[in-house]
């Protein structure tokens, strides 16, 4: 298994920063969110000099810039045009920056749109640019977020779309705490196309927790994903905690390992 963290957990770090603590923490990469005024300085206006830059630093220390995560959403017919807009200025950003993958959303269902119409609406937004990724070596992650925690509904997006480069980022976190569907039965609706990883513990009482001590079972999710090809990597969201990111970080990644070398 592979291990990042999103840079919601540092916010304030330059790039330079987060990928020196993921070396010294033995993570394998970092997640940069754009367009949310974090200082990594990877953002869809970084120019073709500094995109450059970012992929060698990446390369020269030995972490790898996983994934980039987006605020790119189509369930809703006012904005899908843009976001499909947005989703290809990602696609060459994450390509520049050496990434194979973006994290996008369906999003929330438009005014007067049923479940079906919003399946098809992401499924066509997420195809109008899926050979674009192809053809740039990037996979476009949906997410389950928002209106799709149900992984049935994202599987339906996905068998809907049928591209190699439509792929989910599976939150292990969400289908949970909302009731659709536990590690188990999300991993069976997915396990075709999971290629990214979010990953955080929290409580009904606590929305953050150290792993092993909320209601999500992180140890079942790696034994699952140990049973596909699966080259991704679990990276670790962990917004506004107030634990700090030198305690939690090392902590967590600590746990992951532990339960990887226990199967």
């Amino acid at each position: 298994m592979k291990y990042s963290f999103m840079s919601f957990s540092c916010p304030e770090l330059t790039l330079d920063e987060m990928l020196a603590m993921a070396k010294e923490f033995g993570y394998d990469g970092i997640e940069p969110r754009i367009s949310s005024n974090h200082q990594h300085g990877v953002e869809f206006d970084t120019n073709q000099h500094q995109r450059k830059e970012i992929k060698q630093k990446a390369l020269d220390i030995g972490i790898a810039i996983g994934c980039v995560a987006t605020s790119c959403r189509y369930a809703d017919p006012k904005i899908s045009q843009d976001m499909v807009n947005d989703t290809e200025k990602a696609v060459d950003l994450a390509a520049d920056i050496g990434s194979s993958r973006i994290r996008v959303f369906g999003g929330k269902i438009g005014d007067g749109l049923d479940r079906t119409d919003a399946v098809e609406l992401v499924a066509e937004s997420l195809l109008s640019i899926a050979d674009y990724a192809s053809k740039r070596g990037v996979s476009i992650c949906v997410e389950t977020h928002d209106d799709w925690c149900n992984p049935i509904d994202v599987a339906a997006v996905m068998e809907k779309t049928d591209h190699s480069a439509i792929a989910v980022n599976w939150d292990i976190m969400h289908p949970v705490r909302r009731g659709y569907a536990t590690i188990e039965e999300s991993f069976e609706s997915l396990k075709p196309w999971i290629q990214h990883l979010h990953i955080h513990d929290g409580s009904a009482q606590k929305s953050l927790l150290p792993i092993g001590e909320g209601d999500i079972d992180h140890k079942s999710a790696i034994e699952r994903l140990s049973t596909i090809a699966f080259d991704g990597y679990l990276s670790g969201e962990w917004i506004s905690w107030d634990d700090p990111y030198r305690n939690y970080l090392p902590r967590e990644l600590q746990t992951l390992k532990r339960y990887q070398s226990e199967l």
